[in-house]
């Protein structure tokens, strides 16, 4: 549809070109200020061309100039066959049908040479971009908000570098500080020697059983914060016991979440910890105070002054010398940088920090970075269960492993209650991804910024727009495919006649495969990948209607019946791309 918009541009450029020369006007119309809209309702047209921002150098009214332009188009000559098809002046704009035969066999040419990846925009090509996410801390395993933070991050990625970037993935692990010493406190005095193994616990929720241990005990015991900050400062001082329960305890949540990423399809090119860069960032707040950019406060503090960048006052370094975590930030960003020089760097975080951020940017380019101009927060907002606000220390919050099984079973028990087992083959593996499918579809379909709750059930529904509706729907063209390769009374190959799809949903489905390549490059320039999600429903909906009114192998007439699966095959290669974009397992059969 790329090259089929960009033909129709140049044509109305050449028109409004005419329209100029007509008036006494000078002037050339660039085609990139031609706007192209796809019009609200499909009797309008399948293009639609604004006036208004030519009507003050004109001096005419927009649908004025829409006639005009008309009147021009059709003295206008043209060859190319993407430029065909029908136009009329409606209002303030031109609206264009286009010749569906000759769209119709472009589309499926593209999509019948599987040498070519499909939905490959290139707007990012030449960038490196590096993309942090998921930040666990090791005192508990992955829960829901991680989830959502570890899907946003994952599909991102691959959606930038499906749009020509060089991406790199990264992981800090907030493996220091007083919550991390509240698990050792609470197992170092009360787990008798237990490890995972012994306890038959993956190894990561063995080590939440002590958070939520800590903040039981907390309760009756008034000196159970002042013996966890005495470990905080042994560990500091590196004593060597402290520190051997730190990396035991450290190891088996690593482990345990390692586990849980490569079970949701997640994976990073490189992990952090926070133990190895709290230091950062130190060096860089003296070369500052020397530069004047930061100053010291009467009690001895540095600090920076943003108030100009409407921001507030900020501690960088408190007075006995000690860095913060904005100070670490800072620091592991610049380590970063001169570790893998990035272009852009995007931080997948809640919305809860978009004053930290705000913060580190300002700071980093107050220090000179040019590259700060370039680093992007992407705000999330929290995912709640219908029951209410999770809270890991009172041991309220739903492990990612338990709600994947959860999901698994109830998925397990539709294939069941549906006899599908013998048709599915391995009923447990094809559970497992339809819950994967159906939590981050879930997960995503909504933008990043707004606050979301999370219905299992209602994620699991293979009806409506759902994860495992689309994996239905791959299933189901999948499975006409097979029947088709088996049926040797089939069509023939050489008949494909793209001008014999003449059904409006067989036209609205080749609008809708043409159109992928500019939803995943939208996805990437919003950094949003609720934008695919959208697409996939549409697509999935525009297969659905086709399928219905449109017979596929009983078509009776063998070359409609080729031209027909050949749509099927595009429709099918799309739908598998774009679904591994956003992080949802493929299914053969369901």
């Amino acid at each position: 549809m790329d090259a089929i918009r960009d033909a129709w541009r140049a044509r109305i450029a050449r028109a409004l070109e005419k329209v100029l020369a007509d008036a006494g006007l000078e002037g050339r119309i660039d085609a990139a200020q031609v706007i192209a809209e796809i019009p609200p309702k499909p009797e309008l047209g399948d293009l639609g061309f604004p006036m208004f921002g030519f009507a003050k150098t004109l001096r005419k009214g927009p649908p004025q100039i829409a006639q005009l332009v008309a009147a021009a188009l059709a003295a206008d000559s043209i060859t190319e066959d993407l430029g065909k098809g029908s136009f009329a002046a409606e209002g303030p704009y031109v609206n264009v049908r286009l010749d569906r035969p000759s769209v119709t066999a472009s589309v499926l040419a593209q999509m019948a040479d599987e040498s070519v990846p499909v939905g490959r925009p290139g707007n990012f090509a030449g960038s490196r971009i590096t993309v942090e996410f998921s930040s666990p801390n090791t005192n508990k395993p992955l829960h829901l908000g991680h989830l959502r933070n570890d899907i946003l991050g994952e599909s991102i990625s691959r959606i930038l570098a499906a749009c020509g970037a060089e991406v790199r993935k990264v992981c800090i692990i907030n493996d220091r500080g007083i919550h991390i010493c509240k698990s050792m406190l609470a197992y170092k005095e009360y787990g008798e020697g237990k490890t995972p193994a012994s306890e038959h616990i993956k190894s990561d929720h063995f080590v939440g059983h002590w958070y939520v241990k800590y903040h039981q005990m907390s309760q009756t015991d008034s000196g159970a914060e002042a013996r966890a900050q005495d470990m905080l400062r042994k560990w500091e001082a590196g004593d060597t016991e402290t520190v051997k329960l730190w990396q035991t305890m450290k190891d088996w949540t690593v482990d345990g979440m390692k586990e849980t990423y490569e079970r949701t399809g997640i994976s990073f090119d490189q992990y952090y910890y926070e133990s190895n860069t709290y230091l950062l960032g130190k060096d860089e707040v003296l070369k500052g105070l020397e530069q004047g950019i930061f100053y010291r406060e009467p009690d001895g503090a540095v600090a920076v002054d943003l108030t100009a960048e409407k921001l507030d006052k900020k501690i960088l370094l408190r007075k006995d010398g000690t860095s913060i975590y904005i100070t670490q930030d800072f620091g592991t960003a610049i380590f970063r940088h001169n570790d893998w020089p990035f272009d852009r760097m995007v931080y997948v975080v809640g919305s809860e920090q978009q004053y930290h951020f705000q913060v580190l940017f300002a700071i980093l380019k107050k220090l000179g970075y040019q590259w700060a101009d370039n680093l992007y927060h992407l705000s999330y907002g929290m995912v709640n269960l219908p029951e209410g606000k999770m809270k890991s220390r009172e041991g309220t919050v739903v492990d990612a492993d338990d709600l994947i099984d959860s999901l698994r079973d109830l998925a397990l028990e539709e294939i069941r209650s549906k006899d599908r087992e013998e048709a599915v083959g391995d009923s447990a593996e094809v559970a497992e991804k339809i819950a994967l499918g159906a939590l981050h579809y879930y997960l995503l379909q909504v933008t990043p910024a707004k606050d979301m709750l999370f219905d299992p059930k209602e994620s699991l529904s293979f009806n409506g727009n759902t994860g495992p509706y689309l994996q239905y729907m791959g299933a189901r063209i999948s499975s006409i495919l097979r029947k088709a390769n088996s049926n040797t009374n089939g069509a023939a190959e050489g008949l494909l006649k793209p001008e014999l799809l003449s059904n409006d949903a067989e036209w609205e489905l080749i609008k809708t495969i043409s159109a992928y390549p500019q939803a995943v490059a939208d996805a990437a320039t919003r950094m949003d990948p609720s934008v695919l999600a959208a697409y996939l429903y549409d697509l999935s909906k525009g297969f659905s209607r086709f399928y219905h009114d449109c017979p596929i192998l009983n078509a009776g007439d063998p070359a409609v019946a080729a031209v027909r699966l050949a749509l099927s095959k595009a429709v099918l290669r799309v739908l598998r791309d774009a679904l591994n974009l956003i992080g949802i397992p493929f299914l053969e059969t369901m």
